[in-house]
């Protein structure tokens, strides 16, 4: 049976059901992270910082991240524009401390992707930090195809593509209304543009953290829709993210059955079989390893085996 990694063109399993972003110049909100059930948090240098602390906010991330602490989820920094004195010292005060990802903010096309990556390729501490790009601007929207695609160049480090509806609303004046009607569109105009380059995507921020309800139905448009997780401003989402961008127990038990079927004497090398009444093709069984792939990844991430 193939795996995965090997059927799949994107990249193994990563957890990214739950990414908060939280302010670097908050003492109280760096020290609580290592206490909640995430899979990625966004220590924001960028628009949470006000300009007069953006100094200090690099100071206190630098401390944060070098006290050894052990943090089991991946950790990614997002910077000042590479266009600005502020974003390039960002870069250099963070890059020796080996973050996961370094967020691009307001990517507007390929050549934003390359000049992190370039900047990253000169640096002693540069190996191994991916790339992650917020795409909040029209015309970042317009050029995500070719921003995306940037990620499969060489050295270019691209992972993940992050939509920045907040801005995306201020530059276009679309209101935001329950259920994002018209921003839809642009949304999707997104995630193709990852999933044709084999890249992650992660929802937008739901602002109101005191709406439950509200925050449950993006989330579920946004599993709907194809994301991988959805980004967050408050710890009191991460349990809803996690369960809408998990996997539930319909899903786990259909998946494990198109394995199982699959793997039956005379089946190994047919293109099509017959489960449960439906035709199931090769394509699903990717599918279904994947899915098992991520069941796996988060029971390992919770160390409970029968988590869903």
């Amino acid at each position: 049976m193939l795996s995965p990694a090997a059927t799949h063109p994107r990249h193994p399993v990563r957890l990214r059901r739950s990414v908060l972003c939280l302010p670097a110049d908050n003492a109280r909100a760096l020290a609580k992270t290592t206490t909640l059930p995430i899979d990625a948090v966004i220590y924001d240098l960028e628009d949470a910082v006000l300009p007069e602390a953006k100094a200090q906010a690099r100071a206190m991330l630098v401390a944060h991240l070098s006290d050894g602490a052990e943090r089991p989820f991946e950790r990614i920094v997002r910077i000042n524009s590479l266009h600005e004195e502020t974003g390039r010292r960002d870069l250099m005060a963070i890059a020796p401390l080996k973050p996961d990802a370094i967020l691009l903010p307001k990517v507007s096309g390929p050549g934003d992707i390359a000049l992190a990556a370039d900047l990253l390729a000169e640096m002693e501490d540069g190996d191994d930090i991916r790339l992650w790009a917020m795409i909040e601007t029209p015309q970042g929207v317009l050029n995500v195809a070719a921003t995306a695609e940037a990620g499969r160049t060489r050295g270019a480090r691209l992972d993940c593509l992050v939509p920045g509806l907040n801005d995306l609303r201020k530059e276009t004046g679309v209101p935001a209304m329950p259920g994002r009607t018209y921003l839809v569109p642009w949304l999707m105009q997104i995630l193709l543009a990852a999933r044709a380059a084999g890249l992650d995507i992660i929802d937008a921020v739901f602002n109101d953290f005191r709406d439950a309800a509200g925050l449950v139905a993006e989330c579920e448009q946004g599993r709907a829709m194809g994301f991988d997780g959805k980004m967050l401003i408050h710890p009191a989402q991460i349990g809803p993210a996690n369960a809408a961008f998990g996997v539930n127990a319909a899903e786990r038990q259909a998946a494990e059955a198109i394995v199982a079927a699959f793997a039956l004497p005379g089946n190994e090398d047919r293109a099509v079989i017959t489960v449960d009444g439906r035709m199931v093709e090769r394509l699903h069984l990717v599918e279904a390893e994947r899915l098992l792939a991520r069941v796996a990844a988060i029971a390992a991430r919770t160390r409970d085996p029968d988590v869903i």
